[in-house]
């Protein structure tokens, strides 16, 4: 009760509090956001209540009409996430994600900075693909029982939580936040990049993070052993597991083939939401059948509303052209070199998503962007894509990500301690998101 009151009495003050500086339906709409933010950040209501409240809230303030909000929460996009959910329930349900966390972690010799590496491996790879809450859920267990060098265990249980953040961003399906850029751009008639086009520009800040991260956890432990506990055997697939291995397969094949490699290649010119729906529903179909419809119980929802949440807000941020206010108050950047602009951008929402959700910062942040320069100026799509990504790069809080705080609730790890960690690696992260996008995604974005 306290928490939903305070939520309540925070987007009022704001609401009321902003009238002398916006117009009354913006004003009402930062405080309707302030509401939710709040909510979404302090636990106060269920995730998926929350999410659905700016179908009631956005019309009785007068923000949106409800044949407006409505629409968010059936995007195309939504669906491409939805298999891709399928894919993760089957990847769990047949355990292929045991076995690929063994074969990874075989790689690695078994010193702390060789298992740091690799849970951080484990956890990126597998984040890539599914949520990187569940994947944490998953090896967090693992983590624990590696080692009871306490000093150890903290370094290990959060390179598993940091590789989940950084991994989530190799692919447009690895992470909220991206998604709700693929949809902002769908919606504003902008051309997303394909699968294969977003991995070619994020692999290098992957890469990087994963070289200098599990390195900085590892400092002052390096000579540390860590004993054999039977999480390197591994057993023979089992019939299901070929079988999503294969999908996989075909499917990361598909989404290679039809990524245009301009001016020579053009790619198949298939949807790549439709591509992604079609795998999840193969896995119920005769001869693979690794899904019943009751696994389907699993979907989460909660994380669906949420998406059709953060595009209600954009879309109401452009609607009341509160995103064009915002850009105004912030167009000193017009006269920043571009790099300097991409680093501000960067270092701004990283900060700031340690104290809220990263999905429901992005979906204020995009819109804003988006008017920073312009929607006709051709370095836009860079802004919204160093936004996106950044706001996924918060390692310093508990409250900054859903990885972050699972491994916060081992009770093994205090948040100085975190935050000690968490802001060398923000640094890190801002330093790689904005040198990647200065000299490499302008000249790879469409």
């Amino acid at each position: 009760m306290k928490k939903t009151g305070l939520a309540v009495v925070l987007g009022l003050a704001v609401g009321l509090g902003t009238l002398a500086f916006f117009d009354p339906p913006q004003a009402r709409l930062l405080g309707a956001v302030t509401f939710l933010v709040t909510l979404w950040t302090n636990n106060g209501l269920p995730l998926g209540v929350v999410s659905l409240l700016p179908i009631l809230l956005f019309p009785l303030l007068g923000i949106t009409p409800l044949n407006d909000v409505t629409p968010n929460y059936a995007k195309s996009i939504i669906f491409l996430f939805i298999g891709g959910f399928m894919l993760a329930i089957a990847m769990q349900k047949s355990g292929l994600h045991l076995q690929i966390s063994r074969r990874l972690l075989r790689i690695f010799p078994k010193t702390a900075t060789g298992v740091i590496y690799a849970m951080a491996t484990v956890s990126a790879l597998l984040s890539s693909l599914l949520s990187n809450t569940t994947i944490t859920l998953m090896l967090m267990p693992v983590g624990l029982f590696l080692t009871e060098n306490r000093k150890l265990k903290v370094r290990i249980l959060l390179a598993i939580a940091y590789g989940a953040s950084i991994g989530g961003i190799f692919t447009p399906i690895g992470t909220p936040p991206n998604l709700l850029l693929l949809g902002f751009l769908e919606s504003s008639g902008w051309t997303a990049p394909t699968f294969g086009e977003w991995m070619l520009m994020t692999g290098p800040v992957v890469l990087v993070m994963l070289s200098v991260m599990p390195r900085i956890l590892a400092f002052g432990v390096e000579k540390e052993r860590v004993g054999d506990d039977g999480t390197g055997s591994v057993e023979p697939m089992t019939t299901a597991q070929k079988k999503v291995l294969a999908l996989l397969g075909i499917l990361s094949l598909l989404l290679l083939l039809n990524t245009p490699v301009k001016p020579w290649y053009g790619g198949l010119g298939l949807n790549e939401k439709g591509l992604l729906l079609a795998a999840g529903l193969a896995l119920f179909m005769p001869g693979i059948r690794v899904l019943e419809w009751e696994d389907t119980r699993a979907l989460p929802y909660e994380i669906i509303f949420l998406f059709g949440a953060g595009f209600a807000i954009a879309q109401a941020f452009g609607s009341t052209h509160l995103a064009q206010a915002l850009a105004q108050k912030l167009a000193f950047v017009h006269t920043l070199p571009l790099w300097v602009t991409l680093a501000v951008v960067a270092l701004t929402i990283s900060f700031s998503t340690e104290i809220t959700s990263n999905t429901a910062l992005t979906s204020v942040a995009l819109p804003v962007m988006a008017n920073l320069y312009g929607p006709d100026h051709p370095e836009t799509l860079l802004i919204l894509t160093v936004a996106t990504v950044s706001a996924s790069y918060a390692f310093m809080l508990p409250i900054a990500t859903p990885p972050n705080a699972i491994v916060m609730s081992s009770r093994v790890i205090r948040v100085g301690t975190m935050a000690a960690f968490g802001f060398v690696i923000d640094l890190v992260g801002v330093a790689a998101v904005s040198t990647a996008a200065y000299w490499l995604w302008r000249y790879l974005l469409p």
